[in-house]
C-alpha cells in the first residue's frame, strides 16, 4: 500500500466573495493568479497569495460558462451566454478579441496543451481558434448542443459530447475523425492520461468508459444522480465519480474496470459538486453542495485526511499548477484558497 511522506492539512488563507454563484475557475500557468467567473458575468482576477484583486473584468453580458487559461501564456479564454468566446490579457486586464462562436448560447472554450489552438462550442458549432482570435476553421456540426470539450492529453485531437454519444476532431479537418454513438445525453467528459480511455458522465446517472482504439464501450450504472464530476490521477489508474453523496472510484489498472468494484469514500451529507485529483500528487480534493471540501488519499486509505466548511454549497475546487494549494468556489460566490 502506497503511503504518504506526511499527514495532509486544509488551511485556508484567504477569502473573497465575486457577487454570484461561482462558475468557473481558472489557475494561471505560474499561480500567482486565480480567474473567478460568476453567473451574472463578471470575471475578477485574484492575487493567490494575497487575495486581493488584481483584475476585475466585464466577462460576458447575460453570464460567463466556463474559463480556459492559456498553458504557459497569460492570456485567458471566457465563453458566455452573449454569442461570444472573449480573449482576455490578464496582465492589463484588457479585451483582446470578442469571438463570434456560432450561437447563442457558448458552453465551452478550451486550450489546446501548447496553448496556440482554442476550441469554441455553442450549440451545434465547434470552431478553432489561434492564440490572437483569429479563426482558422469551423468543423462539421455537432449531432445535437455540445456539452462539453475535452483536448486528449498530446493535443493531437478533442472530443465533443452530448445527446448520443461523443464525436473525434483534428484540429487539421473540418469533417468529424470518428463517432462513439449512444443513446442518451453525455453531460461532461474526461480523457485518461494515456489517451486509452474517453470517460463520459451521463444524465440517466450513469459512467461510460469508451476505449479509443476500438469504440468498446463499458457502462457503470447505479448512481443515485446525473453524473457531471470526473477527474482521473495523475497516473491514469483512478477515476474518481460523483453522481451523488458518495465518491466512486474506478481502478482501471491491469485489465481495467470492466467487472470490478470500485471503491466507494462517503462523509458528504450533500451530493459532490467537485471533483480535483492533483496535477501530479495522489490526492483527490471533493467537495459538495453542502459546504464541505475533503482530501482524500484512494491509492492508501480510505479514510478522510483532511476537511473544511464554508457557509453555502461548493460550485468549484480547482488544484494549483504546483499542487500546494487549493481554491474553492461557492453557490453564494464565496472564493476561497487553501494552503495544504
Amino acid at each position: 500500500m502506497a503511503k504518504l511522506s506526511q499527514p495532509p492539512s486544509l488551511a485556508l488563507r484567504w477569502q473573497a466573495n465575486v457577487g454570484d454563484h461561482v462558475m468557473a475557475l481558472a489557475w494561471s500557468p505560474d499561480g500567482a493568479t486565480l480567474a473567478a467567473a460568476s453567473v451574472s458575468g463578471p470575471i475578477v482576477l485574484y492575487d493567490t497569495l494575497t487575495g486581493g484583486v488584481k483584475h476585475s473584468l466585464p466577462g460576458h453580458g447575460f453570464g460567463t460558462t466556463s474559463l480556459s487559461w492559456q498553458p504557459g501564456g497569460a492570456i485567458l479564454a471566457s465563453s458566455g451566454q452573449d454569442g461570444k468566446a472573449r480573449l482576455w490579457d490578464t496582465i492589463t486586464g484588457s479585451a483582446i478579441a470578442a469571438l463570434d462562436a456560432g450561437a447563442s448560447w457558448v458552453e465551452r472554450v478550451v486550450w489546446n496543451p501548447k496553448g496556440n489552438l482554442l476550441v469554441s462550442a455553442a450549440g451545434k458549432k465547434l470552431r478553432l481558434w489561434n492564440d490572437k482570435g483569429e479563426q482558422l476553421r469551423a468543423h462539421a456540426d455537432f449531432a445535437s448542443t455540445v456539452a462539453d470539450v475535452k483536448w486528449s492529453a498530446e493535443g493531437k485531437e478533442f472530443a465533443a459530447a452530448g445527446y448520443g454519444g461523443a464525436t473525434f476532431y483534428s484540429p487539421d479537418a473540418d469533417e468529424a475523425r470518428n463517432t462513439f454513438s449512444w443513446k442518451g445525453s453525455v453531460l461532461a467528459v474526461a480523457w485518461s492520461p494515456d489517451g486509452q480511455y474517453l470517460v463520459g458522465g451521463a444524465q440517466d446517472a450513469s459512467v461510460h468508459f469508451w476505449y479509443v482504439k476500438n469504440g468498446k464501450d463499458l457502462e457503470m450504472t447505479g448512481y443515485p444522480q446525473k453524473v457531471r464530476e470526473l477527474s482521473w490521477d495523475s497516473t491514469g489508474r483512478f477515476l474518481a465519480t460523483g453522481g451523488g453523496n458518495l465518491i466512486t472510484i474506478w481502478d482501471c489498472s491491469g485489465k481495467g474496470p470492466a467487472g470490478s468494484t470500485p471503491l466507494s469514500f462517503e462523509l458528504h451529507e450533500e451530493p459532490v459538486s467537485a471533483l480535483a485529483f492533483q496535477n501530479r500528487g495522489p490526492l483527490l480534493a471533493s467537495a459538495c453542495t453542502g459546504g464541505r471540501l475533503a482530501l482524500w488519499f484512494p491509492g492508501g486509505s480510505k479514510k478522510v485526511l483532511a476537511q473544511s466548511k464554508i457557509d453555502g454549497g461548493f460550485s468549484q475546487a480547482m488544484w494549483s499548477p504546483n499542487d500546494g494549494k487549493l481554491a474553492g468556489g461557492g453557490e453564494n460566490g464565496w472564493v476561497g484558497m487553501w494552503a495544504v
